[in-house]
């Protein structure tokens, strides 16, 4: 078969322009389309995803790749990547994804309605169901997740189904090697939340109060583009949770929510989303319509939306540019010194809500998240007791009690798009986002110089040549190392943390 790589890009190509089309529905679901549509929506989003998986698991497929000579290293990852996306595709049956499909995009419906009337029960029968099919998958994954590890794997039941599920978030992690990093993270944490929880806590009121929402929306987007998200190529759009989706390289939307009168709620979402949209817009153009113009895992993808977020977004050097900025469209913040206002946005302080949680805090939400959805998907928590079990671990490991299920188990969107095994993605990706930035730092010679001066072309470039253009044609593990020097390690991160307890708490 002398043309089978040619042929094999050409069904890649066929189930990208379906998985995009599903894409773009599943995008108008959360932003324009009326309630009314769920149900159609539904369906029609089950019927794409069905059709893109019968024809990428088709026999065919798998003779082509046995059939593939590839003449490059790219021609060779493509092999790699689709081989192993079609070993785990192929045990799934359409009818699983048809379903999972349909129950995930009447889940989102049923989490939109139960969070607004702050009714869980609404949500609670959707639950069950996506959990039941994520049973089901990993179920059917597993034998191939083993068999990948060697004979040395030999995790508990639970954790075997639920390394089948992170597995596809974050190729080659386990829960013990997760439930290890959060072990190491708790450890530095602790005192360092102490610490700042026993000095005067920064001044933020004037974080809470009246911002108009078009200006918030006008300077977040003025900040999105000068970090490097094209507005050619992409769009911000309002939703009920945050989140960046592609269609394709060209076209990367991200969507934020807006609160008249908090800042920070909108402007760190938009910059998150931004980081993921930039780390989209900069894959290789050769690796379009193919599984390889995909992040090389959610840890890396949330590694650049980590690293805007936070290590520029809420630094010193980023204010000192972008301060007389807000000041401009934000009048009541002239007599709010810059320094102040720096404090306030990186005040560490116990809180209900963890897209807006300090950097500090913010791994332990994700902590509870992980433990949560271990326990529910194992059978020791049922989905009726979550609220209960979710209250319990904010009380104990942040010392709050959420006053609403909204404010609660019902605040992240991500399990009703049956994306279980996800959250530990959020701390990996920050625990990367400080090995990158310091890599890039001694690479560049100065960081916070070019950007308290408003360039940030360096630093994309940076990231463009080491981490966006590969996206899968290398691992995350391949990445990390090749702009690091090492592989995943907490220590840098704790390193960072401890140095800004002590620059703004005394500490």
């Amino acid at each position: 078969m002398p043309d089978a790589l040619p042929a094999l890009r050409t069904r890649l190509a066929e189930v990208a322009d379906l998985g995009h089309a599903a894409a773009v529905l599943e995008w108008d679901q959360e932003t324009y389309m009326p309630p009314g549509g769920a149900e159609g929506r539904g369906r029609q989003v089950a019927t794409l995803r069905r059709i893109a998986h019968e024809r990428f698991t088709a026999p065919e497929v798998g003779e082509l790749l046995d059939a593939a000579a590839p003449e490059s290293d790219l021609d060779a990852a493509l092999v790699r990547v689709t081989r192993r996306d079609w070993q785990r595709a192929t045990l799934l049956p359409g009818r699983l994804v048809s379903e999972k499909a349909e129950a995930s995009s009447r889940a989102m419906e049923a989490w939109k309605a139960a969070r607004e009337s702050d009714a869980f029960a609404l949500f609670a029968p959707h639950l069950e169901r996506i959990l039941g099919l994520a049973r089901e998958e990993a179920d059917l994954v597993r034998p191939l997740v083993a068999a990948e590890r060697g004979p040395d794997y030999a995790p508990s039941e639970a954790d075997a189904r639920y390394d089948a599920l992170l597995d596809e978030f974050e190729p080659g992690a386990s829960t013990a090697s997760v439930a290890a990093t959060f072990a190491r993270l708790k450890e530095g944490l602790v005192p360092l939340v102490a610490a700042a929880a026993e000095a005067p806590a920064p001044d933020d009121a004037f974080l809470r109060a009246p911002f108009d929402a078009d200006a918030q929306w006008a300077f977040g987007l003025d900040v999105a583009q000068a970090l490097g998200y094209s507005l050619d190529h992409g769009r911000q759009d309002r939703s009920a949770h945050p989140f960046t989706t592609s269609f394709g390289q060209t076209d990367v939307r991200i969507t934020t929510r807006v609160d008249p009168d908090f800042f920070p709620t909108a402007f760190f979402s938009t910059v998150h989303e931004a980081g993921h949209g930039i780390y989209e817009q900069g894959f290789a153009p050769d690796l379009a319509g193919t599984p390889l113009a995909d992040g090389a895992s959610l840890g890396i993808h949330e590694s650049q939306s980590r690293l805007y977020e936070n290590l520029v977004g809420r630094g010193e050097a980023f204010w000192t540019w972008a301060y007389p900025m807000l000041q401009a469209r934000f009048p009541h913040l002239a007599d709010v010194p810059r320094g102040a206002f720096l404090r306030a946005v990186n005040r560490v302080e116990p809180s209900l809500i963890r897209v807006e949680a300090d950097e500090l805090t913010y791994h332990l939400h994700v902590l509870l998240r992980f433990e949560l959805e271990r326990a529910m998907l194992a059978g020791d928590l049922a989905v009726a007791d979550l609220p209960t079990a979710w209250a319990d671990g904010m009380r104990g490991l942040l010392g709050v009690t959420p006053p609403s299920d909204a404010d609660g188990c019902l605040q992240d969107i991500h399990w009703s798009l049956g994306a279980v095994g996800y959250f530990p993605t959020y701390t990996l990706g920050t625990l990367m986002s400080v090995q990158l930035w310091t890599a890039a730092d001694a690479d560049l010679g100065g960081l916070d110089a070019q950007i308290a001066a408003g360039d940030f072309a360096p630093l994309l470039g940076w990231l463009r040549e080491h981490v966006h253009r590969w996206g899968r044609a290398r691992t995350a593990d391949e990445i990390l190392r090749d702009a690091t020097g090492t592989g995943l390690d907490a220590a840098p991160w704790l390193a960072y943390a401890e140095t800004k307890v002590a620059a703004f708490y005394g500490g």
